[in-house]
């Protein structure tokens, strides 16, 4: 009993000296109620403060493509490029030009031919030279519209489609771009073979700047050739921007063996390349259509009005006369 007693007093000492103890030791030196493990990990906002533009975050793999090591990968700046200044830059080119073209066509008007139809036609463009014309510009159109798509597709055709109409339509728009980007190749270089020849530079165009290629006033019309000064700016930009959009679209449809910053680096020539020449070619159709009176027939039937062509490339005419070459007849 005394042995029992003795024992319960020591047990009764002990659990009052550890509360004793708890109760005055310094709070710091108390295990907390609830252990955080990760309370002092660093958080995703402190990596990508600490990461420098261009750096990447890097750990280990097992894997074979070291590509996988990289947990954030560099593209920050060209995020911020592709989501904010170009589709700035799209707007700006686009809706610019359209506005120019507005003000001119309010200003000018619809250029005539000065001294009426002729009644007799004279051809300008074979079947060859049309068929690379148009294989060029309605693979542009299809490319323009479905490349636009990625750039401003979501923001504006999203809230009307609605998300899951949406996603089907660029699916399908992603293919269609791919595909058709090969006829466009097969364009510019139809384009570039068969009229690089009389596109060359020549004094005769420094006379057709210096009087505005005759579209600001009426009646005077600079001499030209077959082609004019503006029409082989549009032609090396078809040629030049062809060229640029074709080769960034190859590396992003097949980017094979290159980095993340190489694909990002061409998309981003794809991008502003392609609102350029969008731009350009908003310029091209107006003038080639209800800008100009007979424009279109030299790319319709291929025939243009005989006074059309003496008063937009007189120069021309006289040499196909003079070579006995310039096939004309009675406009039906």
């Amino acid at each position: 009993m005394k042995t029992a007693l003795s024992q319960f007093i020591r047990g009764g000492f002990a659990a009052l000296l550890l509360a004793f103890i708890v109760t005055t030791m310094p709070a710091g030196a108390q295990q907390p109620s609830s252990v955080n493990p990760t309370a002092q990990s660093v958080k995703e906002d402190q990596l990508l403060r600490a990461l420098k533009p261009g750096d990447q975050l890097t750990g280990r793999i097992s894997i074979p493509d070291p590509k996988a090591a990289s947990l954030i990968q560099p593209g920050r700046d060209w995020r911020s490029f592709n989501q904010e200044t170009l589709p700035k830059l799209g707007t700006y080119a686009v809706l610019g030009m359209l506005l120019l073209l507005a003000l001119f066509y309010m200003l000018r008007g619809k250029i005539r031919i000065d001294a009426g139809p002729s009644g007799q036609k004279i051809l300008r463009f074979n079947s060859v030279e049309r068929f690379a014309h148009w294989t060029t510009a309605t693979s542009f159109i299809i490319l323009a519209i479905t490349g636009a798509n990625i750039t401003f597709g979501k923001t504006l055709l999203t809230p009307i489609m609605g998300p899951e109409a949406f996603a089907a339509w660029a699916q399908y728009a992603k293919y269609i771009h791919n595909y058709v980007g090969f006829a466009f190749m097969v364009g510019v270089l139809l384009v570039f073979l068969v009229w690089v020849k009389d596109n060359m530079p020549a004094m005769a165009d420094l006379k057709w700047f210096a009087a505005g290629g005759g579209l600001l006033s009426k009646g005077h019309h600079p001499p030209a050739k077959r082609f004019n000064g503006g029409q082989k700016i549009v032609f090396w930009s078809v040629v030049i921007g062809g060229f640029l959009l074709s080769l960034s679209g190859w590396y992003l449809v097949f980017p094979y063996n290159t980095t993340l910053a190489d694909v990002q680096w061409q998309a981003t020539i794809h991008g502003v390349a392609a609102f350029v020449l969008i731009a350009l070619m908003l310029a091209h159709a107006y003038i080639g259509s209800i800008g100009m009176e007979g424009a279109f027939d030299a790319m319709g039937s291929g025939e243009v009005d005989l006074n059309w062509a003496k008063e937009h490339h007189g120069l021309w005419v006289e040499e196909e006369m003079k070579k006995g070459t310039a096939h004309m007849h009675p406009a039906e």
